[in-house]
């Protein structure tokens, strides 16, 4: 082997090394392009069904059948917003109804009777905030100037939300109307001897997400009527409602039923403020609890290793380390997105690199 062999290797290596991180990067850039075309590409996945029956069943063309289509999902998203008032201004009403000295004083009572329980007073506890000074730096950190920074915030959140909303309904338009519209603009970048691969590739695809998305619904589903009848038990109002909230965020992967989960407990105990809390909120908050933690252990132990190992035929551990990789690199947005994309990533690497050894054993069960 020469010198000249050996350093076109090392050249080419860096090659393909640079191109890799420069790949990266710029699909790191474009992170939210590609969380719209994944956004899309489910709706039109979930549409499509409604497009082929109004297409022949009631003999729409095309363009009307994808327009309904289009219309329907959105009243249905809206109707989904619209379940919401109640739950907001019955909120709003408890808080405005708030005795504020019997909340002091219910928090007091509790606050004497954790000391009590950990043996320590609340001299302890005194001498400890002066110690840290935390007073003094909350104090010093209270300025009005976050005011300005806050409305620029929202501004910037609500333009954003405006031009995603209008972005994914653009691209869903034409997924819909074209099924063939995805996979003809990949086949221009495949060479001729390889098309066939990437047709095999995406059907293969397509069917694959269409089952992890029904197993997907089927969790919110269980998870949904659990927290309903813990909700119902504790005698809370707008159970439904609140229930539907909590168990949507189930879609964001280990973040999501945290989340969901606090904001379940934190309605419960708003929706009883006034009551005396050791006798009523405090109960109430334990039962929903309860019904929480049944719902993780069900979804955790039965619902997520089904629908993993029946829809995308993954390992467990694989997709959680998908996930965790995927969240570090593009937060909580590559956590939602994770297993698709790793599963299409997958069934492509079958179809191009079916003799690589590292591919085989990653695709066996494909």
């Amino acid at each position: 082997m020469t010198s000249k062999t050996i350093a076109n290797g090392i050249l080419r290596a860096v090659t393909i090394i640079v191109g890799i991180v420069l790949l990266g990067y710029f699909l790191f850039k474009i992170q939210s392009v590609l969380a719209y075309l994944a956004i899309a590409a489910v709706i039109a996945l979930l549409g499509r069904p409604i497009v082929l029956f109004l297409r022949r069943k009631l003999k729409f063309p095309n363009t009307l059948a994808v327009i309904v289509t289009m219309v329907l999902m959105l009243a249905i998203f809206l109707g989904i917003l619209a379940l919401f008032i109640p739950l907001i201004s019955e909120q709003s009403k408890n808080l405005s109804l708030l005795d504020i000295e019997a909340l002091k004083a219910d928090v007091n009572t509790l606050y004497l009777q954790i000391l009590e329980y950990f043996g320590a007073t609340t001299d302890n506890v005194t001498h400890l905030i002066e110690d840290s000074d935390l007073e003094k730096n909350v104090l010093e950190g209270l300025d009005l100037g976050f005011i300005p920074d806050f409305l620029n915030s929202f501004v910037n959140i609500l333009s954003n939300f405006s031009i995603g909303l209008f972005s994914v309904l653009f691209i869903s338009f034409f997924f819909l109307k074209d099924s063939k519209l995805f996979q003809n603009g990949m086949l221009t970048f495949v060479p001729d001897n390889k098309e066939s691969n990437l047709v095999k590739s995406v059907d293969k695809i397509n069917g694959l997400l269409s089952r992890y998305f029904a197993g997907i619904l089927l969790q919110l589903f269980i998870l949904f009527v659990i927290y309903t009848i813990a909700l119902l038990v504790a005698g809370v109002e707008n159970a439904i409602v609140i229930a539907f909230l909590c168990a949507l965020f189930n879609i964001i992967p280990y973040i999501g039923p945290i989340i969901g989960g606090a904001i379940m407990i934190t309605l419960t105990m708003t929706s009883f403020l006034g009551a005396d809390f050791s006798t009523v909120i405090l109960p109430k908050a334990l039962y929903v609890f309860i019904g929480l933690i049944i719902g993780q252990l069900i979804d955790n132990f039965f619902s997520q290793p089904f629908i993993f190992s029946t829809s995308v035929k993954s390992h467990p551990l694989e997709i959680f380390l998908v996930i965790i990789i995927a969240g570090l690199v593009f937060g909580v947005v590559g956590m939602v997105v994770a297993v698709p994309g790793y599963t299409a990533i997958k069934v492509i690497l079958k179809e191009f690199l079916a003799e690589n050894s590292v591919v085989k054993k990653l695709t066996r069960n494909l």
